[in-house]
């Protein structure tokens, strides 16, 4: 550990390590400095110089706390600790400068700029800068850019504070924005004129501290004191990210991140941040019963009646969708169980052990990616699977970790060392590399891998292989799957077994899975996507941001979603609906809320109520089993289009088509 220097802040003696920023030491002490260009999780540019502190027997001009270190200061004459002072006559000053220069060009926006109210510009002018201007000159105006359908440009208010370059530099891994030219004329642009390529671009969004970058989606919708707030959780993938919804009456008007250092820290993917416009079209707000090859409305009264016929006296498959919290499924668990039925949750066919926990989300965290120095990737592709996840990958990988990879070519946004793309060379390469490992390395293994006929395989040699190294993490592609593993929501059979001689399906939300024409089908969801076209019966249900339910992520952490809207017209919350139709069958399920079955939720399964804790998961290596032949596939091939939400967005389906555009070779840029 490395020992902590003394030095004095404002007169307070501190201890503090000499690898911290002075910026960092004054956050640390409760000291507020104003910066624009200076991110936590960016490399330092220094350059916009509104983080002007004085250094007490140093230069006779303030210094830049954000790009000098503890361990550059240098002890008073007598031997006292360095000081520094943040509220001297010499700071203010040159904050005030400082804010003087920035406002030379900047246009007066403020009324109809979209960053207005939570602009860091806006609240630093008036904390820090003067109400006068010297300069009398005409103002410089700059070309807007055109970075594609999500990110609104204005560069004139542009303060070259860089943040967007390192981001996507630095985080996003994409070489497409810098700044050209000097002096005055220096601009932030992208270089070829191109759209951005990344599917993390929305984050320089929230980078921006002036209106220069912003959302294109939500301009000119909602000012951020009209709207209601909400944080939760996202299902868009399995990382379980946190972030809050913004919501105008029962509107979503937009989606933005939270801060969590252990999974998302404070990203989000753009899928996440701009998929709300899915929640408002082809909604499902009434019960339909299919009539004479048709759909059509009936009431609840007429929808939980055939329900409770169709589930009476037959044999009956449960299937849970990827988007649904754990309180209906294990619900519909219970009821599966007294009815005589099969539950099955695994719907894409990956091999995932019942009862072994271990084995289906592992024993490491999302943060050990930080740690680990080689990391080994058998089947996934984290660019689209959990695109926040692969930017921590390349985090670690800028710090010196190497990456094994074993799957189809892909472009993960930082090099590689391939394996090959056949079963046969992971196994050859975890058996002769398992006695290496030397305790820093991270094994991530994908559904790509387990879905195939060499799942079981695939899985015991990565549990084998990650024994010597820090563990296993297994990179899941649906919100939902780990919270149906955990309460018992599978079938031994898997899904055909399940499906086998069933006369009532009651599929809840599964919407990527073909059911054939034989059983009686009830479909429980939100949108009208592929399963509420071949349901004979429809139960329209709550979306993810209308209902309270908790979700585990992929490294095994529960969390609690809150709800953010109502949903449209008479549509119930799932866990509501799964009750009802216990009651009409007459055999109602033991509980009459929400609290009442999360208790007895906690009773069978106690680690899923401890809101935010990544429990520890006994390890149960599975036998030695040899690799087939055959290559590892894709389990996800198109980013934008993974669920009946994203298939339901307008803006999803044109960034669906910009990206097979450009994988076909085709430039989209600005006119």
């Amino acid at each position: 550990m490395t020992d902590l220097k003394s030095l004095v802040v404002d007169g307070q003696e501190v201890q503090a390590d000499p690898e911290l920023t002075l910026i960092q030491v004054c956050e640390q002490e409760g000291i507020e400095i104003p910066r624009f260009c200076f991110h936590e999780r960016l490399s330092i540019a220094g350059n916009c110089r509104m983080c002007l502190v004085e250094v007490v027997g140093g230069p006779p001009k303030p210094a830049a706390s954000c790009a000098m270190q503890v361990k550059d200061l240098r002890p008073g004459r007598d031997g006292s600790p360095p000081a520094i002072r943040t509220n001297s006559p010499m700071v203010k000053k040159a904050r005030e400068g400082v804010m003087e220069f920035l406002l030379i060009n900047h246009p007066l926006d403020c009324p109809i700029c979209d960053q207005g109210g939570e602009c860091d510009l806006q609240d630093q002018a008036m904390a820090y800068g003067v109400d006068f201007s010297r300069f009398r000159e005409a103002k410089r105006a700059v070309d807007d850019l055109d970075l594609g359908p999500l990110v609104e440009t204005h560069m004139t208010r542009c303060i070259s504070c860089t943040r967007c370059v390192r981001f996507t530099t630095e985080v996003a891994g994409i070489h497409q924005m810098g700044q050209t030219g000097r002096g005055e004329d220096a601009e932030i642009t992208s270089y070829l004129d191109r759209s951005l390529s990344s599917n993390l671009q929305g984050n320089i969004i929230d980078l921006c501290p002036v209106g220069a970058l912003t959302s294109k989606p939500y301009a000119f919708t909602a000012r951020p004191w009209e709207l209601v707030k909400t944080e939760t959780v996202d299902v868009m993938d399995a990382l379980g990210s946190n972030i809050r919804v913004d919501t105008k009456g029962r509107e979503v008007m937009r989606i933005i991140p939270c801060n969590h250092d252990g999974i998302n820290e404070e990203w989000i993917s753009d899928k996440t941040r701009f998929v709300w416009d899915g929640l408002r079209n082809q909604r499902i707000d009434r019960p339909y019963l299919r009539l004479d090859g048709r759909l059509k409305p009936v009431d609840w009264d007429e929808a939980l009646t055939v329900a409770a016929d169709a589930l009476k006296d037959a044999p009956v498959a449960a299937l849970a969708g990827d988007l649904v919290p754990v309180e209906p499924v294990f619900a519909l668990g219970q009821l599966s169980k007294r009815l005589g039925g099969t539950t099955e949750c695994r719907t894409d066919g990956a091999f995932l052990p019942v009862g072994n926990r271990s084995a289906y989300v592992g024993n490491a965290r999302i943060a050990d990616i930080d740690r680990a120095e080689r990391i080994v990737i058998v089947g996934s592709n984290p660019r689209t699977e959990a695109p926040v996840l692969n930017a921590r990958i390349r985090a670690a990988w800028l710090n010196g970790a190497e990456i094994k990879y074993f799957g189809q070519h892909a472009d993960l946004t930082y090099e590689y060392e391939f394996g090959g793309d056949d079963y046969g060379s992971f196994g050859r390469f975890a058996r002769d590399a398992a006695e290496s490992f030397t305790g820093t390395e991270l094994v991530i293994v994908g559904q790509a891998a387990l879905a195939g006929k060499g799942g079981a395989a695939v899985l015991s040699a990565a549990m084998h292989l990650a024994e010597g190294g820090i563990g296993m993490l297994v990179l899941h592609v649906a919100a939902a799957r780990v919270g149906a593993m955990d309460v018992g929501f599978v079938d031994d059979g898997g899904m055909d077994g399940a499906l086998e001689g069933a006369k009532t399906v009651y599929n809840l939300g599964v919407d990527e899975v073909e059911i054939g024409s034989g059983p009686f089908v009830i479909y429980q969801g939100s949108h009208g996507d592929r399963g509420a076209q071949r349901a004979d019966l429809v139960l329209p249900s709550a979306a993810y941001i209308e209902e309270s339910g908790i979700f585990v992520n992929t490294e095994g952490r529960p969390q609690l979603a809150a709800r953010a809207s109502f949903p449209p017209g008479s549509a119930k919350e799932n866990w509501a609906i799964v009750r009802a139709v216990s009651e009409r069958i007459g055999d109602p399920l033991p509980y009459n809320s929400l609290e009442e079955l999360r208790q007895a939720l906690g009773s069978a399964h106690p680690h899923l109520l401890r809101f935010g804790e990544v429990p520890g998961n006994d390890w149960h290596p599975l036998p030695t089993a040899d690799l087939p032949d055959g290559t590892i596939g894709f389990a996800i091939r198109d980013f934008y289009l993974t669920n009946p939400i994203t298939r339901c967005s307008p803006l999803m389906a044109e960034l669906s088509a910009m990206a097979t555009d450009s994988q076909n070779g085709l430039r989209h840029a600005a006119e």
